[in-house]
């Protein structure tokens, strides 16, 4: 199926042959499934992950080769290429109404969406939350116990196909109104105070020792992030612009259920 995809990717009139496009279903259809991911652990490297970049064609192929075509939803009226899921008792999914996650992206059992988004390529592991007004965007890969407080933005990508997509692993809490985006990696169990925003090229600060440890796009496991700033010298002075800090360690006694204030108050902190 890669190759049909890689094929059809370098000659689009092959979307004119029926059996590309039930090619280019399928691979759309496991993705629902939960059966093909955008991207995945590696498994020879250590908290590596691989990027699918065929999956990734097939969804822009996939959206080149559908129809506008109008949904209706109870009292709501869309017209979009993309159906919305719709067999959620099937696979033991919470959804609140009104929220909305597309085909082709994956939930798993337990996941409950409060009135949010999910997008197309999306993956979101067991007994993960996306609260109310969270948006999880297209190809992005949300891991196991997760919590994705009110207002969370995790960005998305299809193009280029060889992006990465944001990653935020297991028993991670990311707190109200955060920002994840650009292919940046929240690694396991890390908390991001209210307001942190990380993007693939964001300056994180580990201010918990004697001299600061920089990251970029990447925030360690078990970290607690709030939101920071640094002076930086422009042409018309010193200003200060954003960044996160990491200012202590998630604690082994903090249960992954317990709340953002509880991992904050640890490490004297609150936000």
């Amino acid at each position: 199926m890669k190759q049909l995809v890689e094929e059809i990717w370098a000659d689009r009139t092959l979307l004119a042959q029926p059996e590309s496009l039930v090619s280019i279903r399928s691979v759309i259809a496991q993705l629902d499934r939960g059966e093909l991911r955008v991207a995945e652990p590696s498994s020879t490297e250590e908290g590596a992950w691989v990027v699918n970049e065929w999956v990734k064609k097939a969804i822009l192929l996939y959206f080149v080769s559908q129809s506008m075509k109008p949904e209706e939803v109870g009292i709501f009226s869309f017209h979009d290429k993309i159906p919305l899921k719709t067999d959620y008792s099937q696979r033991q999914v919470r959804v609140v109404p009104p929220a909305v996650a597309r085909y082709g992206s994956y939930q798993a059992p337990g996941v409950i969406l409060m009135p949010s988004y999910v997008n197309i390529g999306a993956y979101v592991d067991e007994r993960t939350m996306v609260d109310t007004w969270a948006t999880v965007g297209s190809c992005a890969q949300i891991g196991k116990d997760v919590h994705l407080s009110g207002g969370v933005g995790i960005g998305g990508v299809l193009e280029p196909p060889q992006a990465a997509p944001v990653i935020v692993e297991d028993g991670a809490f990311i707190g109200s109104r955060c920002i994840v985006v650009e292919g940046a990696h929240i690694g396991k169990r890390a908390v991001l105070g209210a307001g942190v925003t990380i993007t693939g090229s964001s300056k994180i600060i580990d201010v918990t020792g004697n001299e600061p440890v920089e990251y970029t796009g990447f925030v360690p496991a078990n970290s607690v992030v709030i939101p920071g700033s640094f002076a930086k010298r422009f042409p018309a002075g010193e200003f200060y612009v954003p960044c996160a800090m990491i200012i202590g360690q998630r604690k082994p006694s903090t249960d992954l259920k317990t709340s953002l204030n509880e991992a904050l108050r640890e490490n004297n902190v609150s936000v």
